[in-house]
């Protein structure tokens, strides 16, 4: 199998795109920095296309390792022919390849190898053979034997059965037409486990008496039935199309060719079926469900979490972060505009204590004491509740302050964590919590990348499947980010830097050890200076790193270092000074380059650099400094609430969509319980998945369908919603 040729026609790239990216990767080279700064040899392709393409290089050389263990394996049987080397070196999947395997595969003792040691081959031979000439019976005594434990001919047959039965399930194209054959026609059925509990309520009702066929039913019911069969609510299995796939197996072994052997290699197959192939392939086509129902649960998970750590930083803004709870009190802190703590505090306005004069007179203090401007309140315990006290105390101040909601997902966890401990060493859990939430307003993928991605619940079963698989995908999702955005080397955190491509968590604690010894970096060249970052690590974090009022003009920016003569060659070429780029004027580069009349193409020729490198140094120069954030909707600040009993249908709301999952998007519409958009409602057209019309983050317009006070539900919807 030719990996560079399988690559190329699954991403429908170049040959030259993949020999380059292969060449790349094995080099040591990030995907973050192959994505961004070496475009020209890979034709600009992005990091999800990396990331694939890595994902897909490490699986073919995994499975090209497999064959050469498996040709070993069975040429030191002395099995393998020129015709079984091809079909091994074609395979282009594991199943593929563990299939033409199975015959050769060690195995535990079974029936048809005791069988064979009883020499029983030759009996099964017989059997397959259309020639037989004499009964079954009569030839199975001549293999009569008491010293080999065959004292009848019925146990030489049924031996001789068992040869067959095995060797019929060991059939690789056997196994592949039945494969395919159950999964395009067979059905995947799941029932209450006993009838006590098909009588109870629980969120799996739905799937007490439930079928749907394999090659339709979506991702999410999948991960559903396999939680409730986990938790020991449901019975889920696969409904097989037994009846075709034993005759396909009768017609393909000629098992009707002889009247003599006819029935006994029908019940061989039909045993071969039974009990070998149908169990593995239920087991196989399972798994294989299980792995794309994940596969587009962590893809949904990503691409939320995605949105999360993009939301636009509060800059500026002095926030008061509640941690919303009952009987513990709701913790407080004020977290100045750089994130540092002014004061914390816990207050008892909900209940059982439920002393909201007192501790709204606390919040008032603050707010006047620190000039606060927003409260950032975290959505979980008693969250609503704390809502419905600061609308009132809002509306009855008359203080110019406004609140938002933010998703508190992971902050237990942060708050207990050892690297809270490190970062405030002189507060508890409640004043970390509390701090976090504020924090997490103000710059949210600062404050996020402190929690494990799969604590940040923007997804839909995520404790349910592969948790490597999951982590390394959310990792990715968080390493993208963090590089898109770049980071400021002076003030990030260890947790910040330690997701900068090629920073591992090490070398991110000697890069804040160094600056507090030495003081703030002067320049990236600096970096050097960092214990265990060399020359290699260097070249692959520096254009991810930002110094402000450093030495270096260029270094605010994403400009590489391996790219400052060429950028500034383009300064002189243009008429700007370094200054130029402190002071923004480089953002009229577009209009200089008109009156100059020059091309990218022929600029970057002139210079010796690719045209790729000199339009992302022009994008840089026009926005020197700039955060990608900014160009996405910030968080909708409120300052009243409404009531659930308030909701009307038809009311059209704006609202803040909190989750994005396979069937619709839940949508925080300023009421004490979500709403949701069920796929159907997103558009006044089809929707394929309700990532292709909304995001995490996003502002929309919604309206109310349906409310059901009994069961705390709203149903939504963003259709026609703008008539």
């Amino acid at each position: 199998m030719n990996i560079n040729e399988v690559i190329s026609n699954e991403l429908n790239i170049k040959t030259w795109q993949t020999e380059a990216v292969i060449k790349l990767i094995d080099e040591g080279n990030t995907i973050p920095f192959i994505a961004r700064y070496r475009k020209e040899a890979t034709g600009a392709l992005n990091d999800e296309v990396l990331r694939t393409f890595a994902e897909r290089l490490t699986y073919l050389r995994n499975l090209e390792s497999r064959k050469e263990t498996i040709l070993t394996s069975i040429q030191e049987q002395g099995n393998l022919t020129d015709e079984l080397r091809a079909a091994i070196e074609a395979a282009e999947t594991s199943v593929k390849l563990e299939d033409l395997y199975r015959p050769y595969k060690p195995k535990r003792r079974t029936r048809a190898m005791i069988a064979r040691e009883r020499g029983l081959l030759p009996l099964a031979e017989y059997i397959r053979s259309v020639k037989a000439s004499t009964p079954v019976p009569e030839e199975a005594k001549t293999y009569i034997n008491a010293e080999k434990e065959v004292p009848d001919a019925e146990t030489a047959i049924a031996g001789a059965l068992d040869i067959l039965a095995e060797e019929i399930s060991d059939n690789a194209d056997f196994r592949s037409w039945i494969r395919r054959k159950t999964y395009n026609d067979g059905l995947l059925t799941s029932e209450a486990k006993t009838k006590k509990q098909a009588e109870e309520k629980t969120v799996y009702e739905n799937y007490y008496s439930y079928q749907e066929p394999i090659r339709k039913i979506p991702g999410h019911r999948i991960l559903a039935m396999n939680r409730g069969e986990a938790e020991k609510i449901l019975s889920v299995k696969i409904e097989d199309p037994a009846e075709e796939n034993i005759r396909y197996l009768k017609n393909h072994t000629h098992a009707e060719r002889n009247s003599l052997t006819a029935s006994y290699l029908s019940a061989a197959c039909e045993d071969a079926y039974k009990r070998l192939i149908a169990p593995s392939i239920e087991t196989e086509l399972r798994n294989e469900l299980t792995e794309k129902a994940e596969d587009g649960a962590i893809k949904v998970f990503g691409s939320n979490l995605t949105q999360l750590l993009m939301q636009p930083p509060i800059i500026g803004k002095t926030v008061l972060g509640w941690d919303p709870a009952f009987r513990t009190g709701c913790k407080i802190a004020v977290v100045d505009p750089t994130g540092k703590v002014l004061d914390t505090t816990v207050i008892y306005p909900t209940a059982p204590q439920n002393k909201v004069t007192e501790s709204m007179r606390v919040i008032e203090q603050l707010i006047r004491k620190y000039h606060v401007d927003i409260i950032s309140l975290g959505n979980g315990t008693a969250s609503r509740e704390s809502e419905q006290i600061i609308a009132d105390f809002i509306r009855s101040s008359h203080l110019p302050v406004q609140y938002v909601i933010v998703n508190e997902a992971g902050a237990s966890v942060y708050s207990a964590s050892a690297l809270a401990t490190e970062e405030l060493p002189d507060f508890d859990v409640g004043q970390r919590s509390s701090t976090s939430m504020a924090r997490r307003l103000q710059d949210p993928l600062a404050e996020l990348v402190k929690i494990d991605p799969k604590s940040i619940g923007v997804g839909q079963y995520q404790h349910d499947m592969n948790q490597t698989k999951l982590s390394e995908k959310l990792g990715n999702v968080v390493e993208d980010c963090v590089n898109h955005v770049g980071v400021d080397v002076n003030t990030a955190s260890p947790s910040l830097l330690s997701y900068i491509a090629g920073i591992n968590k090490t070398i991110a604690k000697n890069i804040v050890t160094y600056r507090e010894e030495h003081g703030a970096f002067q320049s990236r060249q600096e970096l050097l200076k960092v214990p265990k970052l060399g020359p290699k690590a260097f070249e692959q974090c520096a254009g991810f790193l930002r110094i402000r009022d450093g030495k270096e003009a260029l270094d605010i920016t994403s400009v590489h270092p391996e790219s400052y003569k060429a950028a500034k060659t383009l300064l002189k070429t243009l008429g700007y000074t370094e200054d130029s780029i402190r002071n923004g004027s480089t953002r009229d580069v577009v209009k200089k380059m008109k009156e100059h009349h020059l091309t990218t193409a022929a600029l970057a020729e002139e210079m010796g650099i690719g045209e790729y490198t000199l339009t992302d140094i022009l994008n840089e120069l026009a926005k020197p400094g700039r955060d990608p954030r900014e160009d996405i909707p910030a968080p909708v600040l409120r300052s009243d609430v409404l009531d659930f009993d308030d909701l009307k249908e038809g009311m059209i709301l704006k609202g803040t969509v909190r989750n994005v999952i396979d069937f619709g998007a839940f949508v925080d519409i300023g009421v004490h319980q979500d709403g949701l958009v069920h796929v159907s409602q997103l558009a006044d057209r089809f929707v394929k998945h309700p990532l292709d019309v909304v995001k995490v983050g996003d502002v929309v317009n919604v309206r109310v369908l349906s409310v059901d006070k009994e069961r705390k539900k709203i149903s939504l919807s963003m259709r026609n919603v703008n008539d």
